[in-house]
């Protein structure tokens, strides 16, 4: 049976533009939520999101392409140029065999929104030629594997909050199925943007708290919705035997993946949380996790009154009383929810809480929901010896996923 193993990361987020920073500062528990600055927020109901800060978005795209090109693509390619630079996989795999997964929950809304006006304000002349290439949701796939030369499998998935996650899954079977030798997998978003800021916030699921370090507090009693984030996060799998015989840096194997539907709700989990339960147990299974393993859980986490409640439940009824024992954290407390690109970098998290025996924290959580009584790593990182680490993420229209790492 073909094996699967992490060999490089990317990541661009609001608490750093790289993995080692990002990594820190997480363990050192800084917010990456703000005051939005990218928009005038005086008429808009919400005005904090985790955006990405000093950003150099000519490091990955020359200036001359800038305006053919989405952030989110851009994201996209910083993300995966650390991650491929990292794993040092070009020239040791055959282009036929190499794959990009990159999904994105919304895709390109700045560019759809801008030729929507340039529409109706100064007619259909106005509309940009790139506007197409720019806003469709596979681009940053396509824009990858140009790059890279990556002509092997190519995906790209959209389940929305879900979309990272999915996009790592389907890629971590392609590996492990044969389908190709290495697999460039992740997710994008650059949404933050009046436009979903209004649709969210009239649907009652943002904060609105106004205090940027209380807004995302995942499992808290206070807790009254999640905070927008963006950015995105890559990660290389590589078939073991491969990665072994090029000398490759091994992160983790990649072991387990559940995906599944609640078939409930467009917008609500199913609230007793067998969807994403059934997600983990099949992750587990597959992943071949006993009672004898530690592990480490990075929950989706998102602060929403329905998700952490019946999260927690899940989580009961996947593992029953080793619940208890695991260690959880919802890094969105720092970063907020970054939508199809959140599944990604919480896998970059799990990884790198796997490969370090470090427990990122939960940031900004007071006073827990007597209905999220697990241990959720609150204030503190916190050093363990792991054999597994796990991620869960859900998505509208009822998408759960879990993904499970394990220690090589």
């Amino acid at each position: 049976m073909r094996r699967v193993v992490v060999t490089g990361v990317g990541a661009v987020t609001p608490v750093g533009n790289d993995v080692p920073t990002m990594w820190k500062n997480m363990l050192d528990g800084v917010c990456g939520i703000d005051k939005i600055t990218n928009f005038d927020t005086e008429d808009a109901a919400v005005k904090i999101a985790g955006e990405v800060k000093n950003f150099d978005p000519t490091s990955v795209v020359e200036k001359r392409d800038l305006r053919k090109t989405d952030m989110y693509t851009i994201f996209a390619l910083a993300a995966a140029k650390e991650a491929v630079e990292d794993s040092g996989i070009i020239g040791t795999v055959d282009e036929k065999r190499l794959g990009s997964y990159i999904g994105a929950g919304i895709g390109g809304l700045y560019s759809f929104v801008e030729n929507t006006q340039n529409l109706f304000e100064k007619g259909p002349r106005k509309v940009s030629p790139h506007f197409i290439p720019k806003m469709i949701g596979n681009i940053a796939t396509g824009q990858v594997a140009i790059k890279y030369n990556a002509k092997g499998v190519s995906l790209s998935v959209m389940s929305a909050c879900a979309t990272g996650a999915n996009s790592i899954g389907e890629a971590f079977h392609a590996v492990k199925d044969g389908y190709a030798d290495a697999i460039i997998a992740g997710g994008a978003e650059y949404v933050v943007h009046p436009l979903t800021i209004a649709g969210f916030a009239n649907m009652k699921a943002l904060s609105t708290t106004e205090d940027p370090k209380k807004a995302s507090i995942p499992f808290d009693v206070k807790r009254n919705g999640f905070v927008m984030g963006e950015g995105a996060g890559v990660l290389i799998l590589e078939e073991y035997e491969h990665a072994k015989a090029r000398g490759a840096k091994i992160y983790a194997e990649l072991s387990g993946y559940g995906n599944t539907c609640d078939a409930h709700h467009v917008t609500a989990p199913a609230p007793d949380g067998e969807g994403l339960a059934e997600a983990m147990r099949v992750a587990f299974k597959e992943a071949g996790v006993t009672d004898d393993d530690t592990i480490y859980l990075n929950a989706h986490g998102t602060s929403t009154p329905m998700n952490d409640k019946t999260e927690t439940m899940a989580v009961k009824a996947a593992l029953g009383e080793k619940a208890y024992d695991i260690s959880i954290s919802s890094t969105k407390s720092m970063t907020g929810h970054m939508l199809g690109a959140t599944g990604a970098i919480e896998a970059i998290v799990s990884v790198l809480a796997l490969k370090d025996g470090m427990i990122p924290p939960t940031i900004g959580t007071d006073e827990l929901d007597p209905e999220c009584d697990l241990d959720y790593t609150l204030g503190k990182a916190k050093k363990r010896d792991l054999t597994v680490s796990a991620s869960t993420n859900l998505g509208f229209g009822g998408h759960d996923t879990c993904l499970v790492f394990k220690k090589i």
